[in-house]
């Protein structure tokens, strides 16, 4: 519920200086977290990124003023932080489908976007099962990709990633040797700034010589947060992450340690099957 609150504190802040200039950083500071773990919470939360729903907010006052004040078209883009009437007619003709300057003529129908909340839903005995885990720092080789957590592009991608690491035999070649955690997809290198991450299809290294193509990487000793996902694949590991950010973390007294995040995927059984099961591990720290 703590993290909840903190969630709300931080759209009162957006609200109360939507007319200023607002980083990211600043926002995320006054929910008590790391950017990147306050864009993730964020868009996990409400489906768009933090950026995406400042600029609604923005569009949807800068509206109202324009209807319902005589303001100049020039003096509303300057006051939500557009440089020119230029690029605040682009950006306002995406969101309503029409000018700054045809918004006084009569029957015109704009977009209204209203200011979050967040509430914590009971979804009966659905509970979340867990486990904390110790590790030491080990080293993984594998392939990877860079994405971005924008519109979902991430969603899209790595799901396209693993049929191609299938198809081509790479993850096959993986299997031959890995280790006790089996194969695994690791969301790693996080750039907040431009919301970007890796990921990288892997495993442990048990070999000294690895083919030219692939990459070692080493994941950090960590306190872990492990969560079993069951379902076919590559529909049952969204769900869980879902779940993961917008029930777990606000709930408990954890908070992301901004490490790597790892999908573990068993060898064994079939992955459309809806018994399929896999776990997701995420580093955590106590607030």
């Amino acid at each position: 519920m703590e993290g909840l609150n903190r969630m709300a504190n931080s759209i009162d802040f957006i609200e109360n200086n939507v007319e200023n200039e607002l980083k990211i950083d600043q926002v995320a500071t006054v929910a008590c977290m790391s950017k990147f773990h306050y864009q993730r919470m964020f868009s996990m939360l409400t489906g768009v990124t933090v950026a995406e729903y400042i600029r609604r907010r923005r569009l949807t006052l800068a509206a109202q003023e324009l209807t319902h004040a005589n303001r100049k078209v020039i003096d509303v883009a300057l006051k939500y932080g557009y440089e020119t009437p230029e690029s605040f007619s682009k950006a306002f003709r995406k969101i309503h489908g029409i000018s700054p300057s045809a918004v006084r003529q009569n029957s015109q129908q704009l977009k209204a976007f209203p200011k979050l909340s967040f509430q914590i839903q009971l979804k009966g005995d659905v509970e979340m099962e867990y486990k904390i885990v110790e590790k030491d720092a080990f080293q993984v080789v594998g392939k990877g990709i860079r994405t971005s957590i924008v519109n979902g592009e991430n969603h899209r991608q790595i799901p396209a990633f693993w049929d191609e690491s299938n198809s081509n035999g790479f993850v096959e070649e993986l299997e031959k040797d890995c280790g006790p955690m089996s194969i695994m997809g690791a969301c790693m290198e996080f750039d907040a700034t431009q919301e970007k991450l890796t990921y990288f299809i892997c495993a442990e290294k048990n070999k000294q010589d690895i083919p030219s193509d692939w990459e070692e990487k080493k994941i950090p000793a960590s306190t872990w947060a492990v969560f079993e996902s069951v379902g076919a694949m590559p529909d049952a590991i969204p769900k869980t992450w879902d779940r993961i950010f917008s029930e777990w973390f606000p709930s408990t007294g954890y908070e992301h340690a901004s490490g790597p995040e790892l999908e573990v995927y068993s060898t064994e059984g079939d992955t459309t099957s809806e018994d399929y099961r896999c776990e997701i591990w995420i580093p955590i720290v106590k607030k």
